[in-house]
């Protein structure tokens, strides 16, 4: 079941729809932030907002889709609808992103690039407990695959 970004959260909103538009969109914000534009690989997104005052962002997708990042070896779920409030180098409270370990399917709570000369990108689940990896597994090449 998808969460319904209330009308509150959408105030002051800068609200885009189309396919398209909301990935370049997304894809502007993640640099804009300093994290990686690869980071949300969504294809059939249907609208994306931003409001600048608070860092709230949400984006909405036909149906879930499971992305593999090659790099890392991770299969990455993302909902119907993702939501985070964004800040630089920092993506936090974040909703409808999972990453499969083993067996099972865990929630990330928050993306973060604590040092930027690291290089490495920090995942945190709901429960606290997190894993880093390179922030270049998240960037787009230049033939588009990741």
């Amino acid at each position: 079941m998808a969460l319904q970004v209330a009308n509150d959260q959408r105030s002051g909103a800068e609200i885009f729809h189309g396919s398209e538009i909301c990935k370049q969109k997304s894809m502007d914000l993640l640099a804009e932030m300093g994290l990686p534009k690869g980071l949300l690989p969504l294809e059939d997104l249907e609208e994306s907002g931003y409001v600048k005052e608070t860092g709230f962002v949400w984006l909405k997708q036909k149906k879930k889709t499971e992305h593999y990042f090659k790099k890392i070896g991770k299969m990455v779920q993302y909902g119907t609808e993702i939501t985070a409030y964004v800040e630089q180098h920092k993506m936090k409270k974040l909703t409808g992103v999972k990453s499969k370990e083993l067996l099972l399917w865990i929630t990330i709570s928050e993306i973060s690039i604590d040092d930027p000369s690291s290089r490495k990108i920090y995942f945190k689940s709901a429960t606290g407990i997190g894993r880093s990896f390179p922030t270049s597994a998240f960037e787009i090449e230049e033939n588009g695959n990741k």
